[in-house]
């Protein structure tokens, strides 16, 4: 995969209106939010007279070019790079499953598709399922035929949806749920390919999955032996 990553804001929730302008600014179609909370200790929101930060965390898959432009435009809109304000960050995607919804989420970014991408030494990848909201367990019991162990679920909204039924044929609800499962980098191709079969696009769920590598791991002892 040429230049694909999953980029993520966290920021406190006065600018997450601006944030999101700055996607759409950059004509990024498909964008994930969900909320947070700062975890400053209760002596320093003390200290300074301030109470517990509610934050938005924002997801959409971008390429290298428009990490720039987004970058350069929450420096400017929001002051990203002020402390407290909030961060930016990217993760490189190494998979996509499926070639309707990679035109989903690259929609207006030009990019070249090359061949799906290997970190060296990556022993596991994480696997990142969005489905609609109230199918997580569809998901896990097709991940679980092929091998994986658990998973975490975060709620989340979907923005810039109404566009996903060009490209993929079907409506799609804004409620969401993110999965993240990690799989042992061997295991990935068929648990990714039995999601799309049983909880994919044709199916209620309705998801959408992809894969990150993972550099290294803890508390996964149980499945290093097996």
């Amino acid at each position: 995969m040429s230049e694909i990553y999953m980029m993520m804001t966290v920021t406190k929730r006065s600018v997450g209106r601006s944030v999101l302008e700055c996607y759409e600014k950059n004509s990024l179609a498909s964008v994930l939010c969900t909320l947070g909370k700062g975890t400053a200790t209760s002596e320093i929101l003390d200290y300074f007279g301030l109470e517990v930060t509610g934050k938005n965390v924002m997801m959409a898959v971008v390429t290298g070019d428009t990490w720039k432009r987004v970058k350069r435009d929450l420096e400017e809109r929001v002051q990203i790079d002020v402390p407290g304000t909030g961060i930016a960050f990217l993760i490189p995607l190494s998979s996509v499953g499926g070639k309707k919804v990679l035109q989903f989420l690259m929609d207006g970014q030009e990019f070249k598709k090359e061949e799906e991408s290997e970190m060296k030494n990556t022993r596991y990848e994480l696997i990142v399922v969005i489905a609609n909201h109230g199918y997580s367990e569809e998901v896990m019991d097709a991940a679980r035929k092929e091998g994986a162990g658990g998973g975490t679920v975060i709620h989340a909204k979907g923005t810039g949806l109404e566009r996903a039924e060009q490209f993929l044929g079907v409506s799609i609800a804004d409620e969401k749920e993110m999965i993240f499962i990690v799989a042992k980098s061997e295991t990935k191709n068929a648990i990714m390919k039995s999601i799309m079969e049983n909880a994919g696009l044709n199916s209620r769920a309705k998801s959408v999955v992809f894969s990150m590598p993972v550099t290294d791991t803890a508390g996964l002892r149980l499945q290093e032996v097996q």
